[in-house]
């Protein structure tokens, strides 16, 4: 029996009377959630909110979305990929959760609007979102940010994103990551966890959207078995920075973001999990629904940061970790 918050459950009596997403186009598709009403921007009060154009190939540029907080800085720069399959999702998605980030934890956050498959499968939307962590770097300090401070992080397949840049900076050595921050991350596209049973149908992420998703990005059924696909079954996670990983209870990707954890923590990385209850798959980037467990979590995300030292202490009052399933496998 599923332990759902009452949040989770108004949500998805709504969004179960939807037609299902894998039956339809990808493009009528994302046309219809470009019409979804958005939540009123809450005050996060930031100094500054700006879009730029960075390159990411000798013909090709993307949008990025920084947010600067108040304050005298320089900021640490949390680089933040959104989910959405790799097939929707942009920088409006996100947008509310991105402020709160910005605002309550003292971070110029740096959204990316990587490229979208099907036009753009594996490895593109990867190699933009390493290309994005690189202009940060280069351009980070010129808009008050500390480029000795660099997070990455996202949600879903904006987490998977953000653990494989990790990998890639160690290959290609550099630039150097601070932390990661993996929200309900999508880590191995073979689906074969119990979670993916589990909540298979009617949590938010079905089962059968999962396919539709993995059939858009990837070229061939051989890209699944790459560790820049499915971080879950790299041939090494070792020498990665510190992480942070966040699951949702009633999720299908549950299981396999819990074993990323284990596996990081066992190759030497530090690690902290903490799975939310009650909740279920996307709620990070639904402010309307979401936004007290959105809070909740951008908290636990603020103390790891403080505690591991990668932002500096601030007048935020921080809620302590309380009533999650598991929390820090180094406890």
């Amino acid at each position: 029996m599923a332990n759902l918050d009452a949040q989770a459950e108004k949500y998805l009596q709504a969004l179960n009377q939807m037609p299902p997403i894998h039956t339809m186009d990808h493009k009528t598709v994302r046309e219809m959630l470009s019409k979804a009403p958005q939540p009123p921007i809450e005050s996060e009060v930031l100094s500054k909110v700006e879009d730029w154009m960075i390159p990411v190939s000798k013909d090709a540029e993307i949008k990025c979305r920084v947010y600067i907080p108040e304050g005298q800085g320089p900021f640490p720069l949390f680089i933040y990929y959104h989910g959405g399959g790799w097939v929707v999702g942009d920088l409006e998605s996100t947008d509310p959760s991105c402020r709160m980030l910005a605002h309550r934890m003292g971070c110029i956050v740096v959204s990316v609007n990587y490229r979208l498959a099907p036009e753009h499968k594996f490895p593109t939307p990867v190699e933009d979102a390493y290309a994005a962590l690189q202009w940060v770097y280069e351009k980070g300090s010129s808009f008050n940010g500390d480029v000795s401070r660099l997070i990455v992080g996202g949600d879903s397949v904006g987490g998977n994103l953000a653990t494989v840049v990790t990998i890639m900076t160690r290959d290609r050595k550099g630039p150097s990551i601070a932390a990661q921050v993996l929200i309900y991350p999508a880590t191995n596209l073979k689906f074969d966890t119990e979670s993916h049973q589990a909540f298979a149908k009617g949590f938010g992420l079905d089962r059968e959207l999962l396919f539709w998703f993995r059939n858009h990005y990837l070229r061939h059924k051989e890209d699944k078995h790459n560790g820049y696909a499915s971080p879950l079954i790299a041939e090494d996670v070792s020498h990665l920075p510190t992480a942070f990983v966040i699951t949702a209870e009633n999720d299908v990707l549950r299981d396999e973001g819990r074993a990323y954890a284990e596996r990081l923590k066992a190759s030497g990385v530090h690690v902290e999990y903490a799975c939310e209850t009650g909740m279920i798959h996307g709620y990070f980037a639904n402010m309307a629904f979401f936004s007290k467990n959105i809070e909740r979590t951008v908290s636990r995300i603020n103390e790891f940061l403080r505690t591991t030292d990668v932002i500096t202490n601030r007048n935020t009052k921080i809620k302590k970790c309380k009533g999650c399933l598991e929390c820090s496998l180094n406890h």
